[in-house]
């Protein structure tokens, strides 16, 4: 049993510790939506009256649908579409709908990353002048009319290939000197850079009115259903779950370690950073809404405006401001690289899984051509508009559907939960009893189905954006189908012969609780 375990291991990779797989996992779940959607979502639902059900929300939905991802990928040692072919060969299918998500995010998130580390060096010399909104939209990105122009943008097909080169070298290094090493030389730098920034805009004029306009509670919030809605929809998307990062993550990790445990640090580190960003960004507008004589609701915006126009607004404005600019686009680098790893790490791990291929091998076959698609698309002058219908349809039409299927055919159609629960529980210090089964087989679902639908619903309603239906219907229901489409067009290839679907039997390997 030894001998195959250190086989495994060798084959697939594994993370040296539980230390570094706590790192690598905050990694993923730290990401741009921390940095720039949480403040505006709290603030647009209630203020300091949303923590409420945010905190519901991380306790009954977020924590335990983590705990289901550590445990399939823990139980059965293989990236999603491996762990769920042993959890049931039929189920194979959903882990390559995950594997299809994670690629299409890949191809636009690169794209915001690119543009961070060209504003990095922007920030500087504040280059976007007086008008950072036409600087954005017009100078730097060359957006036209709302229709595909393929027109080379040089200034972010630099960084793009630049932002590529990087991930791909992390990817053919492997899990441990690539994913691991750059997890936990990235978190800290980032957290120690944002804390700075925090710093810096805390003792900004006007800092006190903007955290007030934050943290001041509307009760009367917490009576309307979209705010739950919005709460469940924060914690889900910025946990990194649901759509394979943490199952393959989990796979690399020892037999007896305490995943439970682990769950609950990277949840708790995930929610008190995005605390920390709001306090960072509110005490900026703020400064900023002083500066310009207006209330803090007439300056408050989330997404890539807060980031790219509001943002480069201050840093003009601020005394110092090229030092909040490079902490700022610098903490949307690295959090915005590790979180693009992991994407890519579900995809590699899936093909070297099912395929005869070396790490170096595997990590080519998925990066280049998804950093071709990338400059291809993203590099060009509709770019941000590509990116943005990509981007809402990905996240509300293939991982808000592709989670709520998965949970409801591990919970009902395969009746696992119980087996997972004594996997988890056998070195676990949160054990997994029948409160966790009861939000993973009820609560959480009815969530995500609620989301799904009102999401559905609006995009029926109203075209998301303005958008030509053509765009729409292409690069939005087109890109959420085809993934779907994919997941059930791999899962019948046969499986290469170094893989097993056998379940593997509960050994001790070792390793660091």
């Amino acid at each position: 049993m030894t001998t195959e375990v250190t086989t495994e291991k060798a084959r697939r990779g594994a993370f040296s510790s539980r230390k570094v797989f706590i790192f690598a996992a905050i990694g993923s779940a730290v990401g741009l939506g921390n940095i720039w959607r949480f403040p505006y979502v709290a603030y647009e639902n209630g203020g300091g009256a949303f923590l409420v059900p945010y905190l519901v929300a991380l306790f009954c939905a977020g924590l335990p649908f983590l705990y289901l991802d550590y445990a399939l990928g823990h139980r059965f040692r293989g990236s999603a579409p491996l762990s769920f072919a042993r959890l049931s060969r039929p189920a194979e299918a959903i882990g390559w709908w995950q594997v299809g998500v994670c690629f299409m995010i890949a191809v636009y998130y690169a794209a915001v990353i690119a543009w961070a580390l060209r504003y990095t060096f922007f920030s500087v010399n504040t280059a976007w002048g007086d008008d950072p909104e036409t600087f954005f939209m017009k100078d730097f990105l060359q957006t036209g009319d709302l229709t595909v122009d393929l027109t080379v943008v040089a200034g972010v097909l630099v960084p793009m290939a630049i932002v590529w080169l990087a991930v791909i070298v992390v990817m053919v290094v492997g899990v441990e000197k690539g994913i691991g090493l750059t997890s936990v030389v990235a978190i800290p730098i980032l957290v120690v850079a944002f804390l700075v920034l925090v710093v810096r805009s805390l003792f900004l004029p006007g800092a006190t009115e903007g955290l007030e306009a934050f943290f001041t509670p509307d009760w009367s919030t917490l009576t309307h259903a979209g705010v739950w809605a919005a709460a469940f929809g924060q914690i889900f998307f910025s946990l990194s779950i649901g759509f394979g990062i943490m199952i393959t993550y989990a796979s690399y990790v020892g037999r007896d370690t305490d995943m439970t445990g682990s769950g609950t640090v990277v949840g708790l580190a995930n929610s008190s950073f995005e605390l920390l960003a709001g306090i960072g960004v509110f005490a900026a507008l703020g400064f900023m809404a002083q500066a310009q004589g207006v209330a803090v609701d007439e300056v408050v915006g989330g997404g890539v405006g807060l980031a790219f126009i509001t943002f480069p607004t201050i840093i003009g404005e601020a005394t110092g401001g090229a030092l909040i600019g490079v902490l700022f686009f610098g903490s949307l680098v690295v959090a915005g690289i590790t979180s693009l790893v992991s994407v890519l790490e579900v995809v590699v791990s899936a093909v070297r899984d099912k395929f005869e291929m070396s790490r170096p091998m595997a990590a080519a076959v998925v990066s280049i051509p998804a950093a071709v698609i990338s400059l291809v698309f993203f590099s060009t002058a509709s770019g941000l508009y590509v990116l943005d219908i990509l981007d809402h349809f990905i996240n509300q039409f293939g991982i808000l559907l592709v989670a709520m299927v998965s949970m409801v055919v591990v919970a009902w159609s395969l009746r696992a939960l119980p087996q997972l629960a004594d996997h988890m529980n056998q070195h676990g210090s949160v054990k997994l009893l029948l409160w966790w089964r009861l939000l993973v087989g009820v609560v959480v679902p009815i969530a995500l189905a609620y989301l799904a639908f009102d999401s559905f619903r609006a995009v029926v309603e109203t075209p998301y954006g303005g958008y030509p239906a053509w765009m729409i219907a292409l690069f939005g229901w087109g890109a959420a189908a085809s993934v779907m489409v994919a997941g059930y067009l791999l899962a019948p290839i046969p499986w290469r012969a170094g893989t097993t679907l056998q379940v593997p039997a509960e050994d001790t390997e070792g390793g660091e609780r």
